[in-house]
């Protein structure tokens, strides 16, 4: 079974994705899949650099993640732009990961943009992780030290909270402590591998 696993900015997804992971679950991080297609040398960066110039490098060479997250969330054309040159690089590595390992377990894509990138296409079930929109602009506020300005621009900038959870097949909500985020994924997990079972 592949379980797609979304949600909004600081909503708690990553967190979640652990917990999958703990219980079994071989987990698909797009966002380090990203991470890694963007180092030195990597064809992806190659073509930032080429879109973007190197001015989103650090004089190392490395990326400057910051500073194409401040392109990402300031102009829209540029965020459409880095998205189709990291998507096409990301998806690729995604279905050579589920190829590899699909017979062994059940998986989880811990993705952003599961929608926005067609991946819930090849998912099994669309897992949300929901908080109210006041407590995603203090997370995020507090996680990436932003004002809550910042917070609310990057928030909006991604395809809103309610269209994600009309789109889903099991919602957790993560409003919560830790211990309840844990509890629910935990019984998600044990139904959604019971149905695998009796199928």
């Amino acid at each position: 079974m592949i379980i797609g696993l979304t949600g909004g900015i600081a909503a708690g997804k990553s967190e979640s994705a652990k917990y999958f992971e703990s219980l079994g679950a071989y987990t698909i991080d797009a966002d380090a899949i990203a991470h890694e297609l963007t180092a030195k040398g990597m064809p992806a960066l190659d073509e930032l650099v080429k879109s973007f110039g190197g001015g989103i490098l650090f004089p190392d060479g490395d990326l400057n993640r910051k500073k194409l997250a401040d392109i990402i969330f300031s102009d829209k054309k540029a965020k459409l732009k880095i998205e189709k040159i990291l998507h096409t690089h990301i998806i690729s590595r995604i279905n050579e990961t589920i190829s590899q390992n699909i017979k062994k377990c059940s998986i989880v894509i811990d993705a952003p943009l599961l929608f926005e990138v067609g991946l819930d296409r090849i998912c099994d079930k669309i897992v949300v992780v929901r908080v109210s929109y006041d407590i995603q602009v203090e997370r995020l506020a507090l996680r990436d030290k932003l004002n809550a300005d910042q917070a609310r621009k990057r928030i909006n900038s991604q395809m809103p909270m309610e269209k994600k959870v009309e789109l889903a097949d099991f919602v957790i909500d993560n409003s919560g402590s830790k211990e309840d985020l844990k509890k629910r994924v935990k019984d998600l997990y044990k139904l959604l591998t019971y149905v695998v079972k009796m199928m």
